[in-house]
């Protein structure tokens, strides 16, 4: 992997980069926003781990630039701060996962492989969760090679569960997904369907309510 890093206390930069190189993967450090979009616009990066207290602009404004000129490149967001309305704003924004400061080299590594990995998945038109298969490009999903029949509804809050599998998904973002320009739905209507598309999955995924974050996408595991 290439890996941006976008932090400017020294000593979390250099613990994770060297987090990042023993385990054989490419870094380049920057210490701002500004400095993380410049180089983003000269070299290619698998992942960018990103701290919120950026002096200037911070890491969430750095995420929004990225979303608003439509690119995808996974986010990870280092911060001290853990209160849940910091972490439902990084999601709404565009971060694809967070990390709390102390964190655990190890964890640090395990959750940017796995980012990659999704985003490497979707890039390539099928993800395959489980017994689920996801064909993105021809928006079909099959279970156990079985395909299913999915409303529009059910399918825009399907893709994105599933682009961002494993991770938490607010239910502000899902609504947003559902309501085109000219219809005004509550998030009841993300609820009624969540419920729905849980019923036509069945046993083949667990799409786990997380009480005051959103949904978040699991491989089903028998209890």
């Amino acid at each position: 992997m290439r890996l941006l890093i976008v932090e400017d206390d020294d000593f979390v930069a250099d613990a994770v980069a060297r987090s990042f190189t023993a385990d054989a993967h490419s870094v380049r450090r920057v210490g701002d926003a500004e400095a993380a979009y410049v180089a983003l616009q000269g070299e290619p990066f698998d992942l960018a781990v990103v701290d919120i207290g950026l002096p200037g602009a911070g890491g969430l404004s750095l995420v929004r630039r990225l979303r608003r000129s439509g690119n995808p490149l996974p986010t990870l967001i280092l911060t001290a701060r853990d209160t849940l309305t910091d972490k439902i704003g990084a999601l709404d924004l565009g971060a694809d996962d967070f990390l709390s400061k102390p964190f655990e080299p190890a964890e640090l590594v395990a959750r940017a492989r796995a980012l990659v990995r999704r985003a490497q998945g979707a890039q390539g038109g099928t993800v395959r969760h489980g017994r689920l298969s996801v064909d993105l490009h021809g928006k079909r999903l099959r279970i156990d090679g079985a395909e299913v029949d999915l409303t529009a509804r059910e399918w825009l809050l399907l893709e994105c569960l599933v682009r961002r599998t494993g991770l938490i998904v607010s239910k502000e973002h899902l609504l947003q997904a559902l309501a085109g320009p000219d219809q005004d739905l509550t998030t009841n209507a993300v609820e009624v369907h969540i419920s729905r598309l849980r019923a036509k999955i069945g046993s083949a995924a667990t799409i786990r309510s997380l009480r005051g974050l959103g949904y978040r996408l699991e491989e089903h595991r028998p209890t």
